[in-house]
């Protein structure tokens, strides 16, 4: 029988998707999934399910026991978090652990998906790549944070055990099984419904979840041990992306731009309803001080190294539209 292929986060919008393009490709699928995990987006897959957790390292040998390859999708991904020392442990200590934990059972090669969070940022509007600088005191916000330093970690285990490990790097993922949904698709779903009379602009690259989880394979085909490669798509000025999910959409764009100054205070009230009552804040400072560098990425290298191809941005924003609607979200 062949030996499974583990995912990690295959019941999130970018593991779901990585599993289904795997199982197409002929991987015999293990899965790892939390315990009160939505699984609604492992609907027809075949796949061997195994409970796991990165907050729980003793479930780790069991789920990468016999397996040939490993893809470590998982990750507490949240924009806002009021103690950020469970997302560092999980993101962090968890990655370098599961690692740990599939080259000791001889996984073959691993493929971390790590973000663009990880990597350095110009932001004025100029494309930055695999090799743009970082230091960590340049990287705004917990998740970003956790993000590097796990990045940091998988690179670290590369020189020194010489792990065989890939790293992908996506940005910013629109498209169907969405269940959350993402900041992202919450922001175009807003969009969609006409309930964003405001927005406050920058800059990202967005690029389909499918086309994101087609580089997770051709990373573990055809990428080199060690490196980094962006999986993006297009860049698009907020304002832009706006206008043409609304076209999609078949309602009125945005047509307020708000400045900085403007939504600080609202942000600061935003939180601390959010640590007294529990609401999830729609805005927050970290938000605002990220919003103020333009996240423009290439993704030239894995284009000539992985033969990684994107589709259309505007497929991707049309693809998460329809599966809103068609899931009665919109």
């Amino acid at each position: 029988m062949t030996a499974p292929t583990l995912i990690t986060g295959a019941t999130g919008f970018v593991g779901s998707a990585v599993a289904r393009t795997l199982a197409a490709r002929g991987h015999r699928l293990r899965l790892m999934t939390r315990r009160n995990s939505d699984r609604s987006n492992l609907a027809g897959l075949e796949a061997e399910l195994v409970e796991g957790d990165l907050s729980s390292p003793a479930t780790f040998a069991e789920a990468v026991r016999g397996c040939r390859y490993v893809f470590h999708v998982a990750a507490d991904y949240r924009l806002w978090v009021p103690d950020p020392a469970p997302m560092m442990t999980a993101n962090v200590e968890g990655t370098r652990l599961l690692m740990l934990a599939a080259q000791d059972a001889g996984v073959e090669r691993i493929v971390y998906c790590s973000s663009v969070a990880a990597l350095g940022l110009i932001g004025d509007g100029s494309v930055s790549d695999e090799n743009t600088p970082v230091h960590e005191h340049g990287v705004i916000g917990i998740y970003k944070r956790s993000k590097y330093r796990a990045e940091q970690e998988v690179l670290r285990l590369v020189r020194e055990r010489g792990l065989d490990c890939v790293i992908v790097n996506p940005s910013t993922p629109v498209g169907p099984r969405d269940i959350k949904p993402t900041p992202t698709g919450q922001m175009i779903l807003d969009c969609a419904a006409a309930r964003m009379p405001a927005y406050v602009e920058t800059g990202v690259n967005i690029v389909h979840v499918d086309d994101v989880a087609e580089g997770h394979a051709l990373a573990l085909e055809r990428g080199r041990t060690g490196e980094k490669y962006i999986l993006g798509g297009e860049d698009y000025l907020l304002r832009d992306l706006f206008a043409m999910t609304s076209e999609l959409a078949g309602v009125k764009p945005p047509r307020i731009s708000l400045p900085q100054e403007v939504l600080w205070p609202v942000a600061v009230v935003s939180e601390w309803l959010s640590r007294g009552f529990g609401i999830e804040p729609r805005v927050t400072r970290e938000m605002l001080a990220m919003s103020r560098k333009k996240m423009f990425f290439s993704s030239d290298k894995a284009r000539a190294e992985l033969g990684y191809a994107p589709r259309p941005a505007r497929e991707a924003v049309r693809d998460a539209i329809d599966w809103f609607r068609a899931n009665g979200r919109l």
